[in-house]
């Protein structure tokens, strides 16, 4: 990796009271040098951690601007590398000048802009984060809900991380025993099972199973649920939509195929970002009035291929038509499907929900709001949302992916411990791949292809 001292504004574009420019390097003082060496009366060397206020200048002593002044030393600070900080105000014409002025300040060192999630990935290699609180740092400036932000605050202060690092020192312990045993054939078997090894891989296939299950809690409100309204014309799809998000976003007439396009709004329930899609009505066998409705349905059936929950609607006050369950049958399998029943206040159904032969139906009215909760209730459900005393973390995609791989080689181990004479070489072997997998969470590895996907994905400054 390239380890020329970088430069970039931290701040968000645009303008702003405050704009903050960062840079991090080995040894900047060439730069402090160049920027504040002529000010009277004298302030270098700057002190470490004291804000100064000092005038921005450029080279021909003209003013640019004047602010505050931060210096971190190495290795106390963000990257752990020394880290100087501008703090001034947040035009953007201004915080290009002063942009400038640094570059050409640092040209003689090699300054050079920084790349996305360049600070971060320093902090992460300079052992500031591990790789898990690095990417709990671009989820906490994502977070779209409250929730999320709590969670990713978690993750960042190391609590996701600690419990990684627990469990994989279980393991590591219990390889060591294993491995040991190795080195006395005569020995080994009865070693181990005096040692309770079958007992010890229980206990951490229990503990990852916790730590898996609120790793799921969290990757919930980082990505959210893409939750798709599907149905024939004039089932109330978009009077739903309205309903749930609580405003008038989507055009609602009497007359069928009003919507021709999807329509995407985003709510929170519980903490867990929805965003939620109005498609438009969907007719037997695909056939549409005219091009512009086709191109709907066809959209329509793209977005309900990618969805992670169908909410499929129904008019209660006709029943079940032919062509809903056409419609039914082509939606793609694996993707849960909430029957979503509308118009009870036609139909005289109360509101209630059932789960018979595998299907959840809920009951409901958009017209007078009535089974609007229980619809709610079912969406977390669904989703595999439950409410804890305690805060989730907030964990990525692969996170989850690692943890699983762990629970298969920790499930093999366990089988292993359990016959009469245990394979140690091979237990051995499933406790190693165990404890990989649950390493490459925060980052105990050398996948340089790996670490280039997640900080690209950061904002630049950060």
């Amino acid at each position: 990796m390239d380890s020329s001292p970088i430069i970039a504004i931290a701040t968000a574009p645009g303008r702003g009271g405050v704009g903050i420019i960062r840079i991090s390097g080995k040894d900047i003082s060439p730069v402090m040098q160049e920027l504040f060496g002529a000010v009277s009366p004298p302030v270098l060397p700057l002190a470490p951690r004291h804000a100064c206020y000092l005038p921005f200048a450029d080279r021909e002593g003209n003013l640019i601007d004047q602010g505050i002044v931060l210096y971190f030393r190495a290795p106390h600070s963000y990257t752990g590398e020394d880290v100087l900080e501008l703090q001034g105000h947040g035009g953007p014409v201004v915080m290009q000048m002063l942009l400038d002025r640094c570059l050409e300040a640092g040209n003689g060192i090699g300054l050079r802009l920084a790349e996305p999630g360049e600070f971060t990935r320093r902090a992460f290699l300079n052992d500031k984060l591990d790789l898990a609180q690095a990417e709990a740092v671009a989820d906490l400036i994502d977070a779209t809900t409250e929730a999320a932000a709590r969670s990713a605050s978690r993750s960042l202060s190391g609590v996701f991380s600690r419990e990684i690092h627990e469990l994989a020192d279980q393991i590591v312990q219990l390889r060591a025993l294993v491995e040991s045993s190795l080195d006395f054939p005569e020995e080994d078997i009865e070693f181990v099972k005096k040692a309770d090894a079958v007992g010890k891989v229980a206990a951490i296939r229990e503990r990852l199973g916790g730590i898996f299950s609120q790793a799921a809690q969290g990757a919930l409100l980082r990505e959210g649920l893409h939750v798709v309204l599907a149905g024939q014309v004039n089932v109330g799809k978009s009077s739903l939509l309205n309903t749930l998000a609580g405003n008038n976003v989507a055009i609602v007439t009497p007359i069928a195929g009003t919507t021709r396009d999807k329509v995407v709004e985003t709510i929170q329930l519980d903490g867990v970002p929805l965003t939620l899609i109005d498609t438009a009505g969907l007719r037997a066998d695909h056939d549409a009035n005219d091009e512009v409705e086709r191109i709907g349905i066809e959209r329509a059936w793209n977005e309900i291929n990618r969805a992670d929950i169908i909410l499929h609607l129904l008019d209660a006050s006709q029943g079940p038509t032919r062509n809903d369950e056409k419609t039914a049958a082509e939606f793609p399998s694996g993707i849960p499907v909430i029957q979503v029943w509308n118009k009870i206040d036609l139909s005289g159904h109360k509101p209630s929900v059932d789960h018979m032969l595998g299907v959840t139906q809920v009951y409901l009215s958009t017209h007078d709001g009535s089974g609007i909760d229980l619809l709610r209730q079912e969406l977390l459900r669904a989703a595999g949302w439950h409410q804890t005393g305690e805060s989730a973390w907030l964990a990525r995609e692969r996170h989850l992916i690692a943890m699983k791989a762990a629970e298969e080689h920790l499930a093999i181990a366990a089988e292993h411990t359990a016959q009469e004479k245990p394979p140690l070489d091979l237990l051995a072997e499933e406790l190693r791949l165990a404890q990989d997998a649950l390493n490459s969470i925060i980052g105990d590895f050398s996948s340089d292809d790996l670490l280039g996907v997640i900080f690209a994905r950061f904002c630049i400054g950060k």
